[in-house]
């Protein structure tokens, strides 16, 4: 049952990409530079920086140095293959879905076995906690964690 919802998280998250990736695609077609991607209040749309993100689980996850430098490298692996990724016109939307999520799902899978058995748990319930969001987003309910109401429908 939580490989199931790992895998929806991931499915979710990389929509989420996907979705960043089209608009930056539109905003490149009128000639425009695309905006670097920012921290947007918690509320990531495009990629964070692999050391903020770093940071972000040191605080969390309380990783120890070695942990940090795995984790990090982790992280700009997948920054980088994100980036080649969103470069790649050569793919289908459904192809670089599919590798994004890929991609997401190797680097959960790095950062993950780089932790010790409490920090795993701790990680298992910040991933059911973004899948919950993840769901929440999509079917318009609203995050228990913003403070915001859903728009009537």
């Amino acid at each position: 049952m939580l490989k199931k919802r790992f895998l929806v998280l991931i499915a979710a998250g990389a929509l989420s990409i996907g979705a960043s990736f089209a608009m930056a695609q539109d905003n490149q077609s009128n000639d425009q530079q695309a905006p670097p991607a920012q921290n947007n209040g918690g509320r990531h749309h495009g990629f964070q920086d692999p050391a903020q993100r770093t940071a972000e689980l040191t605080k969390k996850l309380n990783l120890t140095s070695d942990q940090q430098a795995k984790v990090l490298s982790a992280l700009q692996s997948e920054h980088s293959q994100m980036e080649s990724l969103h470069q790649d016109s050569s793919l289908s939307q459904q192809d670089r879905h599919a590798k994004m999520m890929d991609i997401h799902k190797t680097t959960d899978s790095q950062i993950r076995a780089v932790l010790d058995s409490n920090q795993q748990k701790q990680w298992d319930e910040m991933q059911a906690r973004r899948e919950q969001r993840m769901e929440n987003h999509h079917s318009g309910a609203p995050d228990a964690n913003s403070g915001q109401q859903a728009p009537p429908q």
